[in-house]
């Protein structure tokens, strides 16, 4: 990463500290994972490519030039994704923000929007017949 020029979207040191250990080391695995291949690309700058993409909503192949190939990128994403890496790196900085403001790291209560509730009280596919 220290050769190119830093976007907006790129992690900090501090960010990337946080979840450095949530990331996998190697190719097809889940979190922790020790076996597969080690990576060809950087974990941090495969990373800093995802938040572009999801940041700038641009499609892989617009990805910049600078950054991993694409194809890599959305390899990483898609294993990552599969292996619910980025599922659990929103549960562990949910509960350490939590804890942080002195809060039980579970919440006990959630909020529904009224097109949620009217999603729900249709209950499903209605194709009965009668």
């Amino acid at each position: 990463m220290d050769t190119r020029k830093r976007y907006p979207t790129d992690l900090k040191d501090e960010e990337w500290n946080k979840i450095e250990h949530l990331i996998p080391r190697h190719t097809s695995g889940g979190p922790g994972s020790q076996g597969g291949r080690p990576p060809k690309y950087d974990r941090r700058e495969i990373l800093n490519a995802i938040f572009y993409i999801t940041k700038e909503g641009c499609i892989w192949r617009m990805m910049p030039h600078d950054l991993p190939p694409w194809e890599a990128v959305y390899g990483y994403f898609a294993q990552w994704r599969d292996a619910g890496v980025f599922e659990r790196m929103n549960e562990v900085l949910r509960r350490k923000i939590r804890v942080e403001e002195c809060r039980d790291p579970e919440p006990s209560a959630a909020i529904l929007d009224s097109q949620s509730v009217k999603t729900a009280e249709k209950g499903g596919p209605t194709n009965q017949v009668e």
